[in-house]
């Protein structure tokens, strides 16, 4: 692996952003420096922290910024939930988004597990 763009959860870590703002800009402009902003926010940081961990080159500071990474998709989940009880958007686009980011979740415990787990 020659790059952290290299990592499907990275990968998948962009489309989810992309999503996000697709998602957030038809939120009410009221929401601009609410809810829109901590869910661009914490799906940036996605992403970005797993880049940053990747280029540390140390095991326990990748684990470190993985589990930011994880952590800021646990509050992303959060955000999408009350968008959703607010109906700022409809269910199918949240379902859709909130399906990725399970999945994303459940790569970075792995990912971070087995690094973890490495001597």
């Amino acid at each position: 692996m020659q790059s952290y763009k290299d990592l499907l959860v990275w990968q998948k870590s962009i489309s989810l952003v992309t999503d996000i703002y697709h998602i957030t800009e038809k939120f009410p402009k009221t929401e601009v420096f609410g809810l829109t902003s901590q869910m661009r926010r914490a799906a940036v940081s996605i992403p970005a922290n797993i880049a940053e961990g990747y280029t540390r080159k140390h095991k326990a500071e990748y684990v470190q910024f993985l589990r930011i990474a994880f952590a800021s998709g646990a509050e992303l989940e959060t955000h999408l939930i009350i968008a959703a009880n607010l109906g700022f958007t409809d269910m199918h686009r949240i379902e859709k988004t909130n399906k990725l980011l399970e999945e994303i979740m459940k790569m970075l415990n792995k990912l971070i597990s087995v690094l973890v787990a490495k001597p």
